[in-house]
C-alpha cells in the first residue's frame, strides 16, 4: 500500500509534466494540468501528515513532527488511564459479568471442548499460556508461589477447620475405618518386631526368672494379651478402647474449634512447620512438579482433557449447563472474584502496560502503532491525493466559468 501510494504521487507528477506540455495543443489538457497540480499538493501534504506522526520527514527535525515517538511516555500514561477508566473498574467489570454467562459457556466448553471454533481458540489460548509458563523464572515465580501459598497459610486459622472436619468426620463414622487401619497396623508392627520385645523383656527379668524360663512365660503373655486386646477391639465396635479413643477424638474435636488455648498450640505448630526448610523444598518441588503438569497439559490439551480427568470434566460442564441454581453460584463467585481483582490489582495492571511501553525503545513503539494501524495510513494519502485532484479541478471549473 505504500509503494502504490506513492506510486500514485508519482504518477500525478509524470501527468503534471505532460500537462504542462501538451497544455495548448487541446481543451482538456488544462483541466489534467489543474487536477495533477491539486493532487500532487494533497497527495505531498498528506504523506507530510502520515510521516510526521511517528518520524521526521525526509530525517529533518521539523518541529511537532515525530510525534510519536517524542511524546512515547505520555502515550503510555494515557493508554494506562483509557484502560484503567474504560475496563478495570469495579463497576465496569460488574456490568460486564452480569450481562455474562459464564458458566453456561464453561458447561459448553467442559461438555464438548473440541466443537468446531472453540477447538481453535481451546489450542490458541493452551499454547499461549504454555509460551508464557515457559517465559518465566522458574526460581522466581516458585518463590513467588511460595511466598503467596505461605502468607495465606499464616492468616488462615486451621484448628476450627480441623476441628469442624474432624468432628464431622466422628459424626459419620467415617474415623472408623482409620481407626481400624490403625489397629490393624499396631497388630503387623507388633508381630514384625515380636523379637525386640521378647528381647526386651527377657533384658529386664532378673536371673531366677530367667533360669526357671518364666521370662518366656511372661514374654507370652505379655504378647498374647497384646494380640487378644487389639482383635477384640476390631472385633467389637463397643470396646471400652475403641470408646475412649472416641471419646479423645470428640474431646479434640471440641477444643480444636473452641479453646483458645488449643488454637494458639495450632497456630504455633503451623508456624514451625511453614519455618522449616523442610517445607521449603517440599513446596518448591510440589511447584515445579505442578508446572511441569501445567506445561505438558498446555502443550497437548486433547491428552490432558482425555481418559477418567476428561470424563469427570464432561459431567462437570454438562451439570453447569442444566442446573441454574449451580449457575448462579458459579456466575456469582466468577463475578465477586474478578471485581475483587479489578479492585486489588487494577492499578498494578494499569501500572504494567504503563511502563512496558515506556520500556519500548521509540522506534520499536513506532513500528508496532504504524503496524497496527496498517494500510488506512497509506489511505490517507491515495484519498489525499484524489482529494486534492478534485479539489483542483472544483477550482478550476469556477475559475473557468465564472
Amino acid at each position: 500500500m505504500r509503494i502504490f501510494a506513492t506510486g500514485l504521487l508519482v504518477a500525478m507528477a509524470v501527468l503534471f509534466l505532460v500537462a504542462r506540455t501538451m497544455q495548448h495543443s487541446h481543451p482538456v489538457w488544462p483541466w489534467l494540468l489543474t487536477f495533477s497540480e491539486a493532487a500532487m499538493v494533497g497527495g505531498l501534504a498528506d504523506w507530510f501528515a502520515v510521516t510526521a506522526l511517528f518520524r521526521h520527514p525526509l530525517g529533518i527535525p521539523i518541529p511537532h513532527t515525530a510525534i510519536i515517538p517524542e511524546n512515547k511516555d505520555r502515550i503510555a500514561d494515557s493508554m494506562a488511564g483509557f484502560i484503567r477508566d474504560n475496563f478495570l473498574t469495579p463497576q465496569v467489570v460488574a456490568r460486564r459479568l452480569k450481562a455474562m454467562n459464564l458458566a453456561s459457556a464453561a458447561g459448553d466448553f467442559l461438555s464438548d471442548p473440541a466443537r468446531g471454533g472453540e477447538g481453535r481458540l481451546r489450542q490458541g489460548a493452551a499454547s499461549l499460556f504454555a509460551d508464557m509458563l515457559q517465559s518465566l523464572d522458574p526460581e522466581q515465580m516458585g518463590g513467588m508461589v511460595k511466598k503467596g501459598l505461605r502468607s495465606q497459610l499464616e492468616k488462615l486459622d486451621i484448628s476450627p477447620l480441623l476441628g469442624q472436619l474432624l468432628g464431622a468426620a466422628i459424626a459419620d463414622k467415617r474415623h472408623l475405618p482409620l481407626m481400624e487401619s490403625m489397629i490393624r497396623w499396631g497388630g503387623l508392627t507388633l508381630e514384625d518386631n515380636e523379637d525386640l520385645l521378647r528381647s526386651m523383656i527377657h533384658d529386664r527379668t532378673n536371673a531366677i526368672m530367667r533360669w526357671t524360663g518364666l521370662d518366656e512365660r511372661l514374654a507370652n503373655a505379655v504378647l498374647d494379651g497384646i494380640y487378644k486386646l487389639l482383635a477384640e477391639c476390631i472385633v467389637d465396635p463397643q470396646h471400652p478402647l475403641r470408646r475412649k479413643v472416641e471419646e479423645g477424638l470428640e474431646s479434640l474435636a471440641v477444643s480444636l474449634v473452641d479453646d483458645p488455648a488449643m488454637h494458639d498450640r495450632v497456630n504455633r505448630l503451623k508456624l514451625e512447620l511453614l519455618n522449616n526448610p523442610a517445607m521449603g523444598a517440599w513446596l518448591d518441588a510440589m511447584w515445579e512438579r505442578t508446572r511441569t503438569s501445567l506445561l505438558a497439559a498446555a502443550r497437548n490439551p486433547d491428552a490432558a482433557l482425555s481418559g477418567q480427568f476428561g470424563a469427570s470434566l464432561a459431567e462437570l460442564g454438562a451439570a453447569l449447563k442444566r442446573d441454574e441454581r449451580l449457575q448462579l453460584l458459579v456466575n456469582r463467585f466468577a463475578r465477586r472474584t474478578l471485581v475483587g481483582i479489578a479492585t486489588r490489582y487494577g492499578a498494578q495492571i494499569v501500572r504494567l502496560v504503563s511502563e512496558t511501553v515506556k520500556r519500548w525503545d521509540a522506534s520499536t513503539m513506532t513500528d508496532r502503532i504504524e503496524g497496527a494501524v496498517g494500510r488506512d495510513l497509506q489511505f490517507i494519502r491515495i484519498n489525499g491525493t484524489l482529494v486534492g485532484g478534485l479539489v483542483g479541478l472544483a477550482i478550476h471549473a469556477a475559475d473557468t466559468l465564472l
